[in-house]
């Protein structure tokens, strides 16, 4: 009789098996048995299983006991190393990854692909274009930059850090190029804001006989989405249809595709698309209720959400924060108060983003003391959560408030963020607090992790524009190295109006044409500084410049909520049944005013070169001041109250000193978000301290 001897695989192979089968299904239990097994029968220095137990419990979320291990072991390889790393990105620490790999050099470990890739991926995350640079000079050197893993991975670090151009530079050195490197080129191009390069190169791959996958698609649909190019994307969906594609049953795809119709403004399209999907998930459900919503189709919206409420799907986290989102950009407090108390009653409502979201609807309804009820009930806080009040406080003009909050969260051990920074720098433009700003502007640049964007320069240049140090404003514009973009010549040249420096807003003016030239709003600024002074013949020209064009400014509308319907009023809106009343509450009120405080219309505000007396009427039917007189007409004005006003462009001039002489002869508060920020007016005085 033959025996078969069928090999005995060794207690070690065992249990790195064992440790494997943990890592992969993320049995933190069952993996802390192994360890101790593991060490029981004597393999506790072992090189090989010490990294598999790295990774293990990396993989399971345990990282205090990942490094542990590594702190404990004898012997140390590069795997070592990586794991340790990996585990510290998968679990959202990248600082700490960067801070390995410098340990690691420092100890003479050679990295090896894993190790470069896995750090360029931290570098990314964090916005370190500077410490990426160096670990890919190191690259270079060891020769490991011609692997397509690192390749790709260099490409995707500096598209992350808004270094396009560097990118596309390694990605066309690269001399191996799979669907990966395509992917991800075309991803930085559609991150930095290039999809017309993104297009190119998508042509380019299937030219090259790359066959685009899910992840290629679903990219291109957004490229098309941002660029409204709803011949392109039809064309991607008609690819999906004719090679048998199952749209329906992929919730990105048909995601995408929702979001690509309601981008384009096609609507009838985009509830095709879901009608047709058979198992629809929270993906299609949210792209076509947000697709309502910013169509400002808010009923359609609501029934959908109500709709998606009675189906067996799970409203989830992501849902809820962008129905908030709607809620807060409208300013629909009710909706929100209702949203509100659905959310604490499904666990999903219990997430940090959805909790963010609340406090940040409450903030933007003007419903401060609500907000910040909420955000000291918070069982967990993230850097979004402070920034979110920080956002607040400064939009409302309370900056000493926004401050006390950017301290304090740090007291609490959460670094403040590219974007937290933006908000403590605009709550301190909003507030006046010029020194301070100044402060933080110099511990932004001074920081390791966060360097200053051309969002923060532009904070910077509207704090020295409200100091009226114009000349030290436009010198910084010349000086940052960043390329200026229109935001920060529109802040320069709304400095130049308030201060009434016709000659630099001339200069400042023709840069911001040049920069774009189609865009109404530049045109308006523009025309506005020349009325101000009285140069009506320079107004009418660029004026007519605009109108050369085919250009037209945005129509300005403001809206306010009375027993939870939303009255929404355009400049010279006759539409409303109470008009009338309207007009005749804001003549006695304009009458009051007139005997108890002297006032008078700011014809200059009116901006058109007409007699007097038309000037006074054309400002009398303002939106903002329509939704007042309609405020007043409902609750009165004998009793102390508020009334929230809101407005999507900026407020005017006029606007502006009637409801600060408004709210000095009523007990009235008037709260007024606009474009810009929240005016809160009260005793004949406005938050905003006049600059805005």
């Amino acid at each position: 009789m033959t025996r078969l001897l069928f090999p005995i695989r060794s207690k070690r192979q065992r249990l790195a098996s064992l440790l494997r089968c943990c890592s992969k299904k993320s049995l933190p239990g069952q993996g802390v048995q192994v360890h101790a097994a593991t060490v029981k029968m004597g393999f506790g220095f072992d090189s090989m299983l010490s990294n598999d137990l790295i990774d293990m419990y990396a993989k399971c979320g345990i990282m205090d006991m990942a490094s542990l291990v590594f702190e404990r072991m004898i012997e140390r390889n590069v795997v070592s190393w990586t794991a340790l790393m990996c585990g510290h990105l998968q679990n959202g620490n990248a600082r700490a990854t960067l801070s390995l790999f410098c340990q690691m050099v420092f100890s003479c470990f050679k990295p090896n692909e894993f190790t470069f890739s896995t750090n360029f991926k931290a570098c990314g995350i964090l916005n370190v274009p500077e410490i990426g640079m160096q670990i890919h000079g190191m690259c270079v050197l060891s020769g490991f930059d011609c692997a397509p893993v690192v390749g790709n991975s260099i490409v995707d670090m500096y598209s992350k850090c808004g270094r396009i151009n560097e990118a596309a530079t390694m990605f066309n050195v690269s001399s191996v190029r799979n669907l990966i490197s395509w992917n991800t080129i075309i991803a930085g191009y559609t991150l930095a804001g290039q999809g017309e390069k993104a297009l190119v190169l998508f042509h380019r791959m299937q030219e090259n006989g790359e066959i685009p996958d899910e992840y290629t698609l679903t990219t291109m649909l957004k490229v098309c989405s941002g660029l409204g190019k709803i011949r392109e994307g039809s064309v991607i969906h008609g690819f999906f249809i004719t090679s048998g594609f199952p749209c329906s049953g992929k919730a990105a795809i048909a995601g995408s595709l929702i979001d690509l119709y309601v981008k384009c403004g096609n609507l009838v399209e985009a509830r095709r698309v879901f009608n047709q999907i058979g198992e629809k998930n929270v993906i299609s459900w949210s792209a076509l209720i947000l697709g309502y919503a910013q169509e400002g189709n808010l009923a359609e919206a609501i029934e959908l959400f109500r709709q998606l409420q009675n189906s067996s799907k799970q409203v989830d986290g992501f849902v809820l924060s962008s129905m908030m989102g709607v809620f807060a950009d409208f300013a629909l407090v009710e909706q929100g108060k209702q949203m509100h108390a659905y959310a604490v009653k499904i666990p999903s409502g219990l997430e940090i983003s959805v909790s963010n979201s609340i406090v940040d609807m409450y903030l933007k309804c003007g419903m401060l003391d609500e907000a910040e009820r909420l955000f000291n009930e918070m069982p967990a806080r993230n850097v979004v959560s402070w920034t979110v009040m920080i956002t607040g406080y400064g939009k409302h003009g309370f900056g000493k408030e926004a401050i006390h909050f950017f301290n304090k969260m740090q007291l609490d051990n959460i670094e403040p963020d590219r974007v937290t920074y933006l908000a403590i720098l605009s709550a301190c433009s909003h507030s006046g607090l010029i020194k301070k700003g100044e402060e933080y502007f110099s511990q932004l640049c001074r920081n390791r992790w966060v360097k200053p964007g051309i969002e923060h320069y532009a904070c910077m240049v509207d704090l020295l524009g409200r100091d009226g140090r114009l000349k030290e404003a436009k010198d910084l514009i010349e000086r940052m190295p960043l390329k200026p973009n229109v935001g920060i010549w529109q802040t320069l040249l709304s400095a130049c109006r308030v201060h009434g420096d016709l000659q630099l807003g001339k200069e400042v003016g023709k840069s911001l044409l040049t920069l774009d030239g189609d865009n109404p709003v530049n045109y308006v600024m523009i025309s506005n500084i020349y009325a101000e002074a009285g140069y009506w013949k320079d107004y009418e020209e660029v004026r007519e410049l605009a109108k050369a064009r085919g250009l037209r400014k945005e129509a300005g509308r403001s809206w306010v909520e009375i027993d939870k319907e939303v009255h929404i009023f355009y400049g010279g809106d006759k539409t409303h049944p109470l008009i009338e009343n309207i007009h005749e509450v804001l003549k006695e009120m304009e009458k009051r005013m007139k005997q108890e405080l002297g006032y008078v219309h700011g014809v200059k505000f009116a901006l058109r070169d007409i007699d007097e007396e038309s000037k006074e009427e054309s400002l009398r039917v303002h939106s903002e001041k329509l939704a007042i007189g309609l405020a007043l007409l409902h609750g009165g004005w004998a009793e102390a109250r508020v009334i929230r006003i809101f407005k999507n462009l900026r407020i005017c001039g006029d606007c502006h000193d009637f409801i600060k002489c408004l709210s000095k002869i009523l007990k009235v508060v008037f709260v007024v978000r606009d474009a810009n920020r929240f005016h809160q007016f009260k005793d004949g005085l406005c938050s905003c301290r006049d600059y805005w």
